[in-house]
């Protein structure tokens, strides 16, 4: 006799693409927040450290992947 097992997943196959691709942006923000060492630790570089990219972009970016992982839970799968 073979027993036949329905195992439903709590999201479907939709939602787990958004949420991969909100983890993309998530790690493509860290990544523009990363860097801005000196290779000379005497020296102290406020305008690399402190750029546009890390202050401004990197964070919004951050946010955006947050907000499509959070849509791609939120997404109701179309019956």
């Amino acid at each position: 006799m073979s027993k036949t097992s329905s195992f439903n997943f709590a999201l479907s196959k939709k939602n787990y693409l958004v949420i991969v691709i909100g983890l993309v942006v998530i790690t493509l923000g860290y990544i523009l927040m990363s860097g801005g060492g000196s290779p000379d630790p005497n020296t102290f570089n406020a305008d690399e450290l402190f750029s546009a990219r890390r202050i401004t972009l990197a964070p919004i970016t951050i946010l955006i992947g947050y907000a499509i992982v959070g849509y791609g839970i939120m997404l109701r799968p179309k019956n």
